[in-house]
């Protein structure tokens, strides 16, 4: 292990069984490097659990909800850092020296990373692009971009807010009044499936409607209802 701070990626995770063993192997590279991995199950009702075994440093289940799994985690976790992933995310290569040298580099205590989408077309391209645009505009981040903090500031704001939806926008708003986020080298890799089982038009317009509702006032509970019934 080198000098750099250590991290602690936490996986939120369910009903994953499909892509979560790929993800986790694509992981082994840091834990190698004295990173650790940790998994909180949501309550899969397929093998998501039983793939991990063997790849992570823990796995626990919790209640579903990403807000209770990601504080459950964090938590759980030993590093300086809180790496926060979904399943099908990819990071880039050294993803940790990125995240290190980012931080010390801007001095900044928290960031995420820019996205690109998996399919190569121009128009999911597009989305990426304007998903970042708006990232680093407005200093918050999405699910997607692969938030990382601190561990002792994640401590000290108490953590993601226990909603239903919308945790990483209310995350990212009480990180940004403590300093200006960390903008790492590499790109992180979503996957493009959402856009494509529901149509690309379709899930943007889905998702400025929600963040509008929110930003209305509109409970996060009833925005989960509205989101869930077609990406559960």
């Amino acid at each position: 292990m080198t000098d750099l701070k250590t991290i602690s990626v936490v996986l939120p995770v369910r009903n994953e069984a499909g892509l979560i063993r790929e993800q986790l192997q694509r992981l082994q590279c840091y834990r190698v490097k004295g990173h650790e991995v940790i998994v909180i199950d949501g309550g899969s009702r397929d093998a998501t659990v039983e793939q991990t075994k063997g790849l992570v440093d823990r796995c626990e289940v919790s209640a579903a909800r990403r807000s209770n799994q990601m504080n459950q985690g964090a938590a759980q976790a030993k590093g300086d850092i809180l790496l926060f992933l979904h399943a099908d995310t990819e990071l880039p290569i050294n993803a940790d020296e990125c995240i290190c040298n980012a931080l010390t580099a801007q001095g900044s205590r928290w960031g995420w990373f820019d996205v690109k989408l998996s399919k190569p077309r121009l128009a999911y391209q597009v989305v990426a692009s304007m998903m970042n645009w708006r990232a680093r505009f407005t200093s918050v981040s999405t699910g997607d971009q692969a938030l990382f903090v601190e561990r002792e500031l994640f401590q000290e704001i108490g953590g993601f807010p226990p909603l239903a939806l919308m945790e990483d926008i209310a995350i990212s708003k009480m990180l940004r009044r403590r300093g200006r986020p960390a903008s790492p080298a590499g790109l992180v890799t979503t996957s493009s499936r959402r856009w494509e089982e529901n149509g690309l038009i379709s899930t943007i317009l889905l998702m400025w409607r929600l963040r509008f509702l929110y930003f209305i006032g509109v409970k996060p509970q009833r925005l989960s209802e509205m989101y869930y019934p077609s990406h559960d």
